[in-house]
């Protein structure tokens, strides 16, 4: 087999929560020598730290992969280096600049997903950070070099806005997957061999695709667990079963993904437990402790005009 010198891994968070944006966050790797074994996950030290980020992180306690995110940052596998505070980093991590992603803000609702000032790392944040800091350099010795991390982040506005467009939320997820596949390949200068989390379970792709459509390509595979496709210029794509507890690359932006929903839920919550230091803290996620949070902030909301479609995911979608 040939292995492609460029590989990314890519995957999504927050498909499917009430509350919080959608992130999908993608990661490019150089491969040298005999590093693509390292793309597979097995029984070894780093097993604890690198892999599915639902088995690793959990609600409350996401440390290990702010550690990811903060290293990988502070590595230059940013769009910058600063990553002194959560809002730098999540900064250096999006794809998007800020302008851009506050454009679509109405006054009323920047705040809540836009104050910095419940923003703090994790307390055993930087032993963390310098634990993963040395397995990026002991994979890069072995030929598994981390060269960018990207996300996308996706509000419930922008989600509510390719609803009424008549895009799901599985084809806005495939886009946001198609758009960093291409930025990153644009970083690497060559071919790339990206593998992605199977999307909306999807088995031929190629009606669905969004910055990808039009372009000339083959179908290399596509059945129920893998869909493949080669476009020249570009590189291979496949979309996979539970890639991210097979792929190394893809749980490596599984969890750096997951830092930044935690983030920016985070700030969510903290918007409105400023008024009511009673309020829960929440995941987002369907769960009675989230349907609390919605009914007690419902009139502070209604009070500070903040929209619905802002705060909360629309029941069904196309």
């Amino acid at each position: 087999m040939v292995w492609g010198t460029f590989r990314i891994g890519v995957d999504e968070n927050g498909l499917g929560p009430r509350l919080g944006p959608m992130v999908v966050t993608a990661v490019l790797a150089k491969v040298t020598g005999d590093g693509h074994v390292l793309l597979e996950p097995r029984d070894d030290g780093l097993a604890a730290r690198l892999g599915d980020s639902k088995g690793l992180v959990s609600f409350g306690d996401a440390a290990l992969a702010e550690a990811w995110a903060r290293a990988l940052v502070a590595r230059g596998a940013g769009r910058h280096r600063d990553a002194s505070t959560p809002d730098s980093l999540l900064d250096a991590l999006c794809l998007d600049s800020r302008a851009d992603l506050q454009a679509p803000c109405p006054s009323q609702a920047k705040a809540m997903c836009w104050r910095v000032d419940g923003d703090a790392f994790d307390p055993k944040g930087d032993a963390l950070v310098e634990r993963v800091s040395r397995d990026l350099e002991e994979l890069a010795e072995c030929g598994l070099g981390l060269v960018a991390v990207r996300s996308v982040v996706v509000c419930n506005l922008r989600l509510d806005e390719a609803r009424h467009e008549g895009r799901s939320r599985f084809q806005v997820d495939l886009h946001a997957m198609e758009r960093l596949v291409l930025a990153l390949r644009e970083l690497a200068g060559d071919e790339i061999d990206a593998v992605c989390g199977k999307v909306g379970g999807y088995a031929q792709y190629g009606k669905v695709f969004g910055p990808l459509s039009g372009r000339l390509h083959s179908v290399l595979e596509e059945s129920r667990g893998r869909s493949a496709y080669r476009f020249p210029g570009v590189g291979q794509l496949a979309f996979v079963v539970d890639a991210d507890a097979t792929n190394r690359l893809v749980g490596l932006a599984s969890l750096v993904g997951k830092y930044v929903r935690e983030l920016m839920m985070g700030r969510i919550v903290h918007h409105f437990r400023k008024d009511d230091a009673t309020l829960p803290l929440v995941s987002g996620y369907h769960d009675p402790v989230t349907a609390r949070f919605v009914a007690a902030t419902s009139l502070r909301r209604a009070e500070t005009g903040v929209p619905a479609r802002c705060f909360e995911r629309a029941k069904r979608s196309p």
